[in-house]
């Protein structure tokens, strides 16, 4: 990569652990989303748990939609979408708990993709591959906004066109955000 310039318009990671049923909900989304080309300009990644191993290809991004179950104590399957400025930074204790706040942290301010997070609540977190009803029913749903995100982010001009959660013309739950 050249320094200083962008090669991805938009990164969508599909993030968790597809092991422990509803945590790998993000992954099960961009694969769904691939099932489609993607616009030019868009890079669909399986970051899974490896998000730390993911940081040149952030680098490389104006935007990230990142994918992820986000536990808040909502109504299984709810979707959240927030900027990652509003996401709580867990201090990890180690690097391998490094989630996509902490790691666009490591990246420098001048090279640092806006970040936007789309969360779905988990049903259940436990051993197995399959996701929960309420969250299978939720994937749909989530693909809808990430392509109305990326149609958004495309139509719109360079890497400080930037992007705000108004910009979309889709339901989503907020509340426990």
């Amino acid at each position: 990569m050249t320094r200083g310039i962008k090669q991805i318009e938009v990164l969508v990671a599909g993030l968790g652990n597809e092991l422990l049923t509803d945590d790998g909900v993000g992954v099960h989304i961009v694969r769904m989303l691939q099932k489609e080309p993607p616009a030019k300009g868009v890079v669909f990644a399986e970051a899974g748990t490896a998000i730390l191993h993911s940081q040149d290809l952030l680098e490389q991004a104006c935007h990230v939609i990142a994918i992820d179950a986000v536990q808040t104590g909502g109504n299984p399957g709810a979707l959240y979408l927030f900027d990652v400025d509003q996401a709580k930074l867990n201090h990890p204790a180690t690097l391998h708990e490094l989630g996509i706040v902490g790691v666009s942290k490591l990246i420098p301010e001048h090279a640092r993709p806006a970040v936007t997070i789309l969360g779905v609540e988990p049903e259940k977190i436990d051993y197995g591959m399959t996701l929960s009803p309420a969250v299978q029913d939720a994937v749909p749903r989530a693909a809808r906004i990430v392509r109305e995100i990326i149609a958004v982010l495309t139509r719109k001009a360079g890497c400080r066109a930037g992007f705000a959660v108004e910009d979309i013309d889709v339901r989503y739950d907020l509340s426990a955000v």
